[in-house]
């Protein structure tokens, strides 16, 4: 096994991998296909054989199929993973309702997770993103009981303000906080990555290329039936714009000999030691790419260029936090 860099979640909590394994794209998402389910599993053998323990899922991928698919994979081996899952998202037929926070819905919602997943106790379980219908402190509060009844381990947060960052850690400490962030996604940087960093709390950053925009791959316009583009930073003249702003992260990604997603990552890693790249993988092929971005190093020139270029405004056009 690898003996992979760690990140700790919380003030007093555990040590995981600083690299984590999004697994929703091992299941159908936005109508898609179901990617080959042997080779996900796979994916995620290899990655706890490399060092690579935290696993990160939802209820709502794939309507139970994502736990499923890492309940399977886990069987045997869970003292070698650290599983996070997301609740409250309700979707029918692929297309997105709304949210359920409500207590009641939260105490349904970890046992069909429990049982789903095979296990006794889920490591990291945090609501998808907040509903102001239900308070913060009812929300928490339920997933508190659940630590003390011994279905979780410890609470997290996702797609949150400041201010509820703050309320929700009154309630009860909170180890993690996931967010989309990327160099084309910035704008959590003034006020809610400070108030995590002052709590003690533990950035799971995800969409590190922000939606495949600084994969260096994409081209305009996109195809007709790309789910992107529903989101405005990948129509027209945004889109045009955007991808003169990547062919920087390009040039700069050729000359150190990186793929640009390679340094997409490694300047999410680099934020700092509480800060984790979280990154979608299906395929074991990605994996050796991924883990060499964690040990990328950047001088102060390279980091000044793909600041002042990916400043916070610089990319036009909304993305997920618009849907």
């Amino acid at each position: 096994m690898k003996n992979i860099t760690k990140i700790q979640l919380g003030q007093n909590g555990p040590l995981v991998s600083k690299l984590g394994l999004g697994c929703m794209r091992m299941s159908s998402i936005w109508g898609g296909p179901t990617p080959d389910e042997t080779e996900s599993i796979a994916t995620i053998h290899e990655a706890l054989d490399r060092g690579i323990n935290f696993l990160n899922t939802g209820d709502f991928y794939g309507a139970g199929h994502n736990e499923m698919l890492v309940g399977k994979a886990i069987k045997g081996r869970r003292d070698d993973a650290f599983i996070s899952v997301k609740f409250g998202a309700i979707f029918h037929n692929g297309q997105w309702l709304g949210l359920d926070l409500r207590p009641i819905a939260i105490k349904n919602f970890i046992n069909y997770s429990l049982t789903r997943l095979g296990i006794e106790t889920i490591d990291l379980y945090q609501p998808s993103r907040m509903d102001d219908s239900v308070p913060v402190e009812d929300i928490i509060g339920t997933v508190a009981d659940l630590v003390r009844e011994g279905k979780v381990r410890h609470i997290g947060v996702s797609e949150i303000t400041a201010d509820q960052l703050r309320k929700a850690n009154s309630v009860h400490p909170i180890s993690a906080l996931e967010i989309g962030y990327s160099l084309a996604e910035r704008g959590i940087e003034s006020d809610l990555l400070p108030a995590a960093k002052e709590l003690g709390i533990a950035v799971v950053a995800f969409a590190n290329t922000a939606e495949g925009l600084l994969s260096g791959e994409m081209k305009a316009p996109l195809a007709e039936n790309d789910y992107r583009n529903h989101f405005s930073r990948f129509q027209g003249k945004h889109l045009i714009h955007n991808l003169e702003k990547v062919e920087v992260l390009k040039q700069l990604a050729s000359n150190k000999g990186y793929t640009p997603t390679q340094v997409a990552i490694a300047w999410v890693n680099a934020q700092g030691g509480h800060i984790m790249p979280l990154v979608s993988m299906s395929r074991r092929s990605r994996l050796p790419e991924n883990m060499a971005a964690m040990d990328i190093v950047f001088t102060p020139e390279e980091i000044h260029t793909l600041n002042t270029t990916f400043a916070t405004g610089a990319i036009q056009g909304g993305t997920y936090l618009q849907r």
